[in-house]
């Protein structure tokens, strides 16, 4: 299993700390608005990453954090009249709904809270001081990044193309490029007590603290979306390291952002259909984002199934750019409709619902087949991918061509027609074998809730009744209005397949 390491940019062989044993922190969202979309990326990223990682032996901790604290919430909180942490509240059920309905809330280990820590940051901070890694100036704390020589090995920038915080906090710094650990209060700001006065962490000390309070000194994956590597990261690199003496994370892994694509008006951004795997210039300035007025995720959900867009999420390399619009979730839909079908196929041969396969949970357990060649060999195809800098992209298009060769199968041995005990044990075996591979992306683990109305029976009476007048016509040798049938259906999202032996299924895509 090889993985990018952004700090050495290079791809390197993975090899846990601990063996046997993954520790991942994602760095999660500032709590003062609805979660929009892009807030859902990296969390089915890392959710993936963590069920690919227990599929092929590990135990992993999977920990992302909440910052509830911070100069956006503190706005947030004026401009609505409400305290700090009731915003604070309100938008992290938001984003907990949110998690819930992606099929990544349970399989999150730990959220902690930057409020939850402050004593913890206070004793950090106070370690750096002692270290003379930072300073106090009127009631703030700042990190001198003077003193650390590892500052930008990460970001893989020298100081002249760094520029650190300005407005009144400049001339409390020794130099520009020097950090915020510890803000002091401001008149009706919330504040916890510490040595330097009343107030409040920097942004980027909090996930210091947390991961290191939870995973320890030097853990595993360090993950988040490529505008993090700086300042965030950088700087959590700098405390982090020249407080203990060692790396921070073995592997940091960046996902690529959601860029605007047809919705460019919507989100604010401009189109940048030509943003660059890892090129944060590029990818920044159409990133889906709170300030540019995306909508709430919670919205989108009324209008996509989780599962549609779990799996456009999912249908490319986790480090390029997501070029995000309704049109192409629309696609990603109908791809969908592939699966869906052959679920569907599969319950009329067997008897056995898709759903309902129990699957082995681990590489090993699978490794034991039987297998069909071709399935053994899209198996190993799959690994592979995943194997690759988790490259869930390739593994779901292992996926489409996996479904292809059941279906074919299925085709071939006229199955639908008369299958035999033998045979519908063999489907149910490479069935297994699908539902298995579909299992390590978090994909079909359930089956979707049918939207239903007093219509669907007189829908069904009526569909019904087109393919009966298309048999007709294709009997009479009227194939143009059988055509007919069949292509003006298909414009209003109603797809027939006609199966062996006459018979023709129909399905909304």
């Amino acid at each position: 299993m090889k993985v990018y390491n952004t700090l050495t940019k290079t791809k390197e062989e993975f090899v846990p700390v601990r063996p046997g044993h993954v520790g991942i922190y994602l760095c999660g969202p500032t709590v003062y608005k609805p979660s929009h979309i892009g807030h859902m990326v990296g969390p089915v990223i890392f959710d993936t990453v963590k069920r690919y990682l227990g599929y092929s032996g590990f135990q992993v901790r999977l920990v992302v954090n909440i910052t509830d604290v911070d100069d956006k919430l503190i706005a947030e909180s004026n401009a609505r009249g409400i305290p700090m942490a009731a915003v604070a509240e309100e938008m992290t059920a938001d984003y907990m709904a949110n998690l819930k309905a992606m099929g990544v809330l349970e399989n999150v280990d730990d959220f902690p809270k930057a409020t939850g820590h402050i004593g913890n940051i206070v004793k950090f901070v106070e370690g750096l001081i002692s270290k003379g890694f930072a300073y106090v100036s009127e009631g703030d704390v700042y990190f001198d990044v003077s003193q650390f020589d590892g500052y930008g090995k990460l970001s893989h920038r020298s100081l002249g193309d760094m520029q650190g915080e300005g407005g009144t906090a400049a001339g409390r710094k020794r130099t520009p490029y020097d950090f915020a650990l510890w803000k002091g209060a401001k008149p009706g700001e919330p504040a916890w007590d510490s040595p330097w006065g009343k107030g409040r962490p920097g942004w980027h000390i909090e996930c210091s603290v947390m991961s290191k309070e939870i995973l320890g000194e030097t853990f595993d994956i360090h993950g988040g979306g490529l505008d993090l590597v700086f300042p965030h990261h950088e700087n959590e690199v700098a405390q982090s390291e020249a407080l203990h003496g060692c790396p921070m994370a073995k592997y940091w892994l960046h996902n690529g952002l959601m860029q605007a694509s047809s919705e460019v008006g919507k989100v604010g951004g401009r189109n940048t259909r030509s943003a660059e795997e890892g090129n944060i210039v590029s990818q920044e300035a159409g990133k889906i984002s709170k300030s540019k007025g995306s909508s709430a995720f919670r919205d989108l959900l009324k209008q996509v199934p989780a599962e549609t867009i779990r799996f456009f999420l999912l249908s490319s390399h986790y480090r390029r750019p997501i070029d995000y619009g309704m049109e192409r979730l629309q696609e990603v839909g109908k791809g969908l409709e592939t699966f869906y079908r052959f679920f569907k196929r599969f319950q009329k041969i067997t008897g056995n619902s898709f759903y309902a396969i129990d699957f082995p949970k681990d590489r090993l357990a699978g490794d034991a087949g039987p297998f069909d060649p071709a399935v053994k060999e899209l198996r190993t195809k799959f690994i592979e991918s995943m194997d690759d800098d988790f490259n869930t992209g390739g593994a779901i298009g292992v996926l489409f061509d996996l479904v292809r060769t059941l279906n074919k199968s299925i085709d071939d041995d006229k199955l639908e027609l008369t299958a035999n005990e033998e045979q519908k044990a063999t489907l149910v075996r490479n069935t297994t074998t699908l539902k298995e591979l579909c299992a390590t992306l978090g994909l079909f683990l359930a089956e979707p809730e049918e939207k239903s109305d007093g219509n669907d029976a007189l829908s069904g009476k009526l569909m019904e009744l087109l393919i009966e007048l298309r048999a007709d016509a294709k009997k009479a040798k009227n194939f143009t209005t059988a055509d007919t049938i069949r292509d003006r259906l298909k414009t209003i999202g109603v797809v027939l397949e006609d199966r062996p032996g006459g018979k023709t299924d129909w399905s909304v895509s």
